[in-house]
């Protein structure tokens, strides 16, 4: 199993905090938010890992790492960024956001999940929300799953935990025939819809990979949910930053 980490974008939202780092080496209890990814990988045998960067991309020299750089990372989004790492999906892969902290348990039970796509879903989200002001729970990355936990709608759809089953927490494993279909859609959509609105997204060069996961299921593709409750965080804004701490208790 090989890990992909999408490291590449601004956080603008953490403010001075990124001013001269990419959001992945803000340090939360004596690590920076990748070193805690890595520790998690290695706890569950992953060690061949590369890392997508592109703002600040000469402040990250972790030893041990693949680097694949993104030099146009203020015009595309995440789905994109993930592929310049596109050489290494040969094989079975985990591809991860770089800004969340998680535990090794969560790497573990995607590693064991079935299905050749599979993301893994928080259903006990709701309550990372209260007080999360700088972030507020309408840009949640949420989902809606049937009785055989197959994703059927994803995106920053609804608000209402009673109108949804879970949010994405920005993690996702393909199995080998996995990352095959991952990679013939993803030419597929960019050839299709290039330069054009594609699912939520204005363009294609913007869209998310929730939006990529949308289209994947509308084109009959089954993508798994594994479900966790809690154990992990993500740091998007200033006030995340700050709550970091209290909320790293009991995951790590």
């Amino acid at each position: 199993m090989k890990a992909i980490i999408i490291a590449a974008g601004m956080g603008t939202r953490l403010s001075s905090l990124t001013n001269d780092k990419p959001k992945c080496l803000l340090e939360i209890n004596g690590k920076t938010i990748l070193q805690h990814q890595l520790d998690a990988f290695h706890a569950n045998g992953i060690t061949d890992i590369s890392l997508i960067k592109g703002y600040k991309k000469e402040a990250i020299n972790y030893s041990n790492l693949k680097y694949y750089i993104n030099d146009n990372y203020r015009n595309n989004n995440i789905l994109n960024s993930l592929f310049y790492a596109e050489k290494e999906m040969n094989n079975k892969f985990i591809a991860s956001y770089s800004d969340i902290i998680f535990g090794a348990d969560v790497v573990r039970r995607l590693m064991e999940s079935g299905g050749d796509i599979a993301i893994v879903v928080d259903i006990d989200w709701n309550g990372y929300y209260e007080g999360r002001t700088e972030h507020p729970i309408e840009e949640a990355e949420n989902l809606i799953f049937d009785p055989d936990k197959n994703v059927v709608e994803i995106g920053k759809i609804v608000s209402n935990k009673k109108d949804v089953d879970g949010e994405f927490i920005g993690m996702l494993k393909c199995t080998k025939r996995g990352a095959e279909i991952f990679k013939e859609y993803f030419h597929k959509a960019k050839n299709e819809f290039y330069g054009k609105p594609f699912i939520r997204a204005k363009t294609f060069d913007a869209a998310y990979l929730t939006d990529f996961i949308q289209y994947l299921v509308h084109n009959g593709i089954e993508v798994k949910c594994v479900t966790i409750e809690r154990g992990w965080i993500e740091i998007d804004t200033v006030q995340d930053f700050e709550r970091a701490p209290k909320f790293l208790e009991g995951i790590l």
